[in-house]
């Protein structure tokens, strides 16, 4: 299989062909067995990898780190075919250059299940509504809004303000909290995070995630272990903290 035929394939799986170019890569797969099963190796793979990888941001990513490898590799491979002379029409070429091809998918693939969970794998943060309280309903829509497009160091100065005027508001307080941890300000939010997983508000079971994920987004992985086996299993996030625990193990 050439190098251009395994971009071509790509291609065609991601609709990106005209319809000269599909009509004539379908007519090939009619008339050419091994293109056939070279393509056909290369779907379920493919498919495979939308199945298990999931988030189609981190597909494309790792694809696009795919074909720059596979360019790198099958320039290789074509500068030995021309040093020994090896006739690209043997069966047992393509069979090798397909094989290969899975080998090469599969230590990709070994590579992104084997490397440590990653913040943005788990913080998937809801819209927020704000309870109105009092005289600040601009105040905290404004908030509100800022936090839900994750202008996160806007919603931090608004959150701020709220406070100032209404310091027990845990709710405000763990919404804070994210901000402060989108923006790398991980002192602060584990210690408010620590204040609110210790008290007695409806939110002390989040707070609890929300601290093992600061943890995590800091590479603390031991202090996030500790933190995920602490959270109870009434509390919302215990399925994502029992995940999220077995992928760091």
């Amino acid at each position: 299989m050439e190098e251009q035929e395994y971009i071509l394939f790509e291609d065609y799986l991601s609709g990106n062909l005209d319809e000269n170019a599909t009509n004539a890569f379908e007519t090939r797969l009619e008339t050419d067995k091994a293109f056939k099963q070279s393509f056909s190796i290369y779907k379920d793979i493919s498919a495979h990898l939308d199945h298990e990888i999931g988030n189609e941001e981190k597909t494309m990513d790792f694809r696009a780190n795919l074909d720059n490898i596979s360019h790198n590799y099958f320039s290789k491979l074509n500068a030995q075919q021309e040093e020994v002379n090896v006739k690209k029409s043997s069966g047992f070429y393509k069979f090798a250059i397909a094989a290969s091809v899975v080998l090469l998918l599969g230590f990709f693939v070994f590579n992104q299940f084997s490397s440590d969970p990653s913040y943005s794998d788990f913080a998937n943060y809801d819209q927020i509504s704000l309870t109105v309280r009092g005289d600040n309903d601009a105040l905290l829509k404004e908030a509100e809004t800022a936090f839900n497009t994750k202008n996160y160091e806007e919603a931090e100065l608004l959150f701020n303000q709220i406070l100032e005027e209404d310091s027990n508001n845990t709710e405000v307080q763990l919404y804070k909290s994210i901000t402060l941890i989108e923006t790398n300000q991980f002192s602060e939010a584990d210690e408010l995070l620590k204040a609110i997983s210790e008290g007695n508000s409806i939110y002390k079971n989040k707070a609890m995630w929300y601290l093992a994920l600061s943890k995590l987004k800091q590479d603390n992985l031991e202090a996030c272990k500790n933190v995920l086996k602490n959270i109870s299993e009434d509390a919302e996030d215990y399925k994502q903290a029992q995940k999220l625990l077995n992928k760091l193990y």
